[in-house]
C-alpha cells in the first residue's frame, strides 16, 4: 500500500513496530519536506514487503563495503529526479539509507546513512563510519554518514 508523506502533519503510517517510530516518521517527513519543497515531488513510500526488489538493490550496493544491515526494512520507495534514481530504505530501528544514482556515467553516486534521534549507531556502520549531527525541526537530531558508490548498478 502506498503512502505519501505528509511534512506537516507528521504520522508513524508504516512504522508503528519501530521503537522510534516517531523519530522516524519525522526524519521521513524531512526527506519529504526537501523533495517537496526542492522538486514539487510527492514523497511516496510502499511496505518494504511489496517492494522487495528495492530492499535488495540497496543491500547490493551496501555489499560494495561489506555491510549488511541487521534491522528490519519497513518502507522503500524510488524515484527519478533531473537524471538521478533516489532509492530509500526506512529500518525498524531508526536507520534510513538512501542511494543518490546519476544516471549519467561519471555523476555523482552514493550511500547516505541517517540514524533517527534516540536510536544508537548499529554496529554494522559503527566502526565504519563517522556521524556528524544536524537539526532538524521534524526529527529532532539527525545524525548521518556517507560513502561514495564506486561500482555500477
Amino acid at each position: 500500500m502506498s503512502y505519501v508523506v505528509d511534512f506537516v502533519n507528521v504520522s508513524t503510517v508504516g512504522l508503528e513496530s519501530s521503537p522510534v517510530a516517531e523519530a522516524l516518521a519525522g526524519l521521513r517527513a524531512n526527506e519529504a519536506r526537501y523533495f517537496g519543497n526542492k522538486y514539487d515531488l510527492d514523497f511516496t513510500t510502499e511496505s518494504a514487503g511489496d517492494v522487495p526488489d528495492l530492499v535488495e538493490y540497496v543491500a547490493r550496493v551496501l555489499r560494495e563495503r561489506d555491510i549488511e544491515i541487521a534491522s528490519i526494512p519497513l518502507e522503500a520507495t524510488e524515484f527519478e529526479v533531473e537524471g538521478v534514481r533516489w532509492t530509500y530504505v526506512f529500518y525498524e530501528s531508526g536507520l534510513s539509507i538512501n542511494v543518490l544514482y546519476t544516471l549519467e556515467p561519471g555523476g555523482k553516486r552514493a550511500v547516505g546513512f541517517k540514524l533517527s534521534d534516540g536510536m544508537e549507531v548499529p554496529d554494522e556502520l559503527a566502526d565504519k563510519f563517522k556521524f556528524v549531527r544536524q537539526r532538524s525541526k521534524l526529527a529532532g537530531t539527525i545524525r548521518g554518514s556517507y560513502f561514495v558508490v564506486k561500482g555500477e548498478y
